[in-house]
């Protein structure tokens, strides 16, 4: 073989080295992503669990359920929409439930979690999101202000149809000075919430619970 031929083949077995190292390389990279990804989604999962649950005790109190709200949900159709019901269950009986409803504020929507009781009364209602204006809107935040807790035992047999409205359209709930459009949001929102409790209140206390596996 000559110098020239001898060269030339040095620098091919060269790159052919480099070749398989590089794609070496490209997998073990490969192969970390995957791990940080499925890592991360199962961390992402558990932060999502922990903060349902969260806001599922601030509006099904423990005295009323004996049962993980987790573990025992249904899921009905509304209005060509999917609900999922978290179930407060206590000696075999659902005494209560939680689901999540929105409503469009001046900032955009309004994500909320509301309680009811088997009777139809309203347990509680918590803010889960909103992008409302801070300092007016965010009125119907728990941690700004009480305005939310004013839900707290209404229903729809002890108040009239024409009375969920804010006090400006002729209701019973205040409204914020200078941002009427979020707490109007919101009152729709819940009294829509209780329509489909209403709606379907056998299914949604008798219905087979889905199991969590």
């Amino acid at each position: 073989m000559t110098e020239e031929a001898e060269d030339k083949a040095v620098r091919k077995k060269g790159a052919g080295y480099q070749g398989v190292l590089l794609g070496g390389f490209a997998t073990l990279a490969a192969a970390l992503l995957v791990l940080g990804n499925i890592s991360t989604s199962e961390s992402i999962e558990m932060r999502h669990a922990e903060d349902l649950q969260a806001s599922l005790s601030q509006v099904l109190p423990a005295e009323l359920h004996d049962n993980n709200l987790l573990d025992n949900r249904l899921s009905i159709e509304h209005d060509n929409e999917e609900v999922i019901i978290y179930q407060g269950i206590k000696k075999g009986q659902t005494t209560s439930v939680a689901f999540s409803v929105a409503g469009q504020g001046y900032g955009g929507e309004i994500k909320l979690i509301m309680g009811v009781k088997a009777n139809g009364e309203i347990l509680g209602v918590r803010v889960i999101s909103h992008t409302e204006t801070p300092g007016l809107g965010d009125g119907i935040e728990v941690e700004k202000d009480d305005w939310i807790y004013s839900f707290n035992s209404r229903s729809l047999a002890n108040l009239p149809e024409d009375k969920w409205h804010v006090k400006k359209d002729g209701g019973v709930f205040d409204q914020f000075s200078g941002a009427t459009i979020t707490p109007r949001a919101v009152v729709k929102a819940v009294k829509h919430g209780l329509d489909m409790f209403n709606r379907h209140q056998e299914e949604i206390l008798i219905h087979k619970v889905e199991q969590k596996v």
